[in-house]
């Protein structure tokens, strides 16, 4: 009996033992004694605010030699003067590179990155990256020997993510204007280089630096600096002549800056800059006494991640597209009452339609011609083209054979001039039921051949991730 008493005396105190046990575990807090930990408490620096020195936007200069412009051959930002990557000169071009391959007139080493250039009057002007130096520097060079005028930078302290520079500048009669990895805006004398005004995106407006750095390409309409910012404001824009801001666009939604660029547009009477952020897409008004208003916005499309710009269509419609399996979405902007508003007419997955990671597609004569990402099935990597209004249904495709990965792509002579990763160009014959190959040839044994190619007097100009070179195109 006593025995008995014994054991169940000892099983109860086992089991108030675990009890305790198990509530002491789920009470107890071993981190009841540590601080909470909140930005700047550890002396680093929040994303989307600038600490420490400023930096001295424009301040280094060096001038090589000089040259007079040579009047005749532009293509002064990116996707060309009309926004639309199509070269519209009367210049006969190439459709075969010849016995002797490609004519490559000159080669020029570059900072590692995929920033492409912009050309005025027989001058080049390229936003590079020095690693020696750790300095963004916007480089002038001849169109027709490749030989360096001069070159305005700053310092800035980069770390390689993917590439370095990636952006191309705006340039007109007066001025050059361009967006380092950084976000330093900076705008200069095109002619002698002389420095003008200089913004720190970061700084002044809480800038949310984009990962693989900036990706917007400037905006020069007219004498006017158009800057999508994000952080204290969505849209501002800037007097080039005074540096003095002219309007800005609130931003209560938070939306963050994008890898896209800003895109004019006008529609229904009403000219308009659109702008795909992170966060939505929105179109705000460029001209009138509400410019800088945001006329309509939806957030129905909001990739965390948005490179390829808006494609501005007729009758009011947007093409939008972006990476990483985000697939595209079809706008349609309208105008009633007075107001604008943004309706979704398509929205898809890469495998279901036409769809880009990086570069912006090509609109023409009511089709649109695109790279398929590596997520898109059996078209990936192919060049296809597709209705304006039925973005779901290739019409045809360069083939299986025919896979250009993440390269860029131009319209020039009725022809494309298409890029691949590893520096092959091929030139073809592209319509809504023909991809016809008329020749390929491997530029440079490089990689990473994604930054833009400019066409302008019978001379292309491409990259890849450390070179530029120049081919004379010009048909005999």
């Amino acid at each position: 009996m006593f025995t008995r008493n014994l054991t169940k005396i000892i099983i109860l105190l086992f089991i108030a033992l675990a009890g305790g046990l198990l509530a002491w575990w789920f009470l107890y807090d071993p981190a009841d004694h540590f601080n909470v930990s909140v930005p700047g408490m550890d002396n680093r620096k929040k994303r989307g605010s600038s600490s420490g020195k400023p930096i001295l936007i424009g301040s280094e200069f060096k001038v090589f030699k000089t040259a007079q412009d040579i009047p005749g051959t532009r293509w002064t930002r990116f996707r060309g003067q009309d926004f639309d990557n199509i070269s519209k000169e009367p210049v006969r071009l190439i459709d075969k590179w010849g016995a002797g391959g490609p004519k490559i007139l000159w080669k020029k080493p570059l900072g590692e990155g995929h920033a492409a250039p912009a050309i005025y009057d027989g001058k080049i002007y390229l936003l590079d990256y020095d690693e020696v130096e750790k300095s963004d520097q916007l480089r002038c060079f001849l169109l027709s020997s490749g030989e360096e005028l001069w070159r305005r930078g700053y310092k800035v302290h980069l770390k390689r993510n993917h590439g370095l520079s990636r952006t191309v500048p705006a340039v007109n009669a007066k001025f050059v204007l361009t967006i380092g990895p950084k976000c330093q805006v900076m705008c200069v004398n095109r002619v002698n280089g002389d420095f003008l005004w200089g913004i720190d995106l970061e700084r002044e407006y809480n800038t949310e630096i984009p990962f693989w750095y900036t990706g917007q390409c400037a905006l020069l309409d007219n004498d006017t600096a158009i800057i999508a910012s994000g952080g204290k404001t969505l849209l501002f824009a800037v007097d080039c002549h005074t540096g003095r801001k002219l309007w800005e666009t609130p931003n209560p939604k938070g939306w963050k800056m994008s890898h896209s660029s800003v895109m004019p547009a006008t529609i229904a009477g009403k000219k308009m800059y659109i702008y795909f952020a992170i966060g939505g897409v929105c179109g705000i008004s460029a001209s009138g006494a509400d410019r800088g208003k945001i006329l309509w916005e939806t957030a129905e499309f909001a990739p965390s991640v948005a490179a390829p710009s808006p494609v501005v269509m007729d009758g009011g419609k947007v093409f939008l597209t972006a990476g990483y399996g985000a697939g595209s979405a079809l706008l349609q902007i309208a105008q009633r009452d007075g107001k604008f508003a943004a309706t979704i007419l398509q929205k898809y997955k890469p495998q279901e339609g036409l769809a880009s990671e990086q570069q912006t597609p090509i609109f023409f004569n009511g089709y649109l011609y695109g790279i398929l990402p590596k997520d898109a099935g059996s078209l990936r990597n192919q060049l296809a083209v597709y209705k304006s209004g039925d973005c779901m249904k290739a019409m045809v495709s360069s083939g299986k054979t025919n896979r250009f990965g993440l390269g860029p792509y131009i319209m020039a002579d009725g022809k494309f001039f298409i890029l691949n990763d590893d520096g092959e160009m091929t030139i073809a014959k592209i319509s809504p039921s023909k991809f016809s190959v008329l020749d390929k040839a491997r530029i440079i044994d490089g990689q990473d051949s994604w930054g833009p190619v400019a066409i302008t007097g019978g001379y292309l100009l491409m990259r890849d991730s450390k070179q530029m070179v120049c081919i004379d195109i010009k048909a005999n």
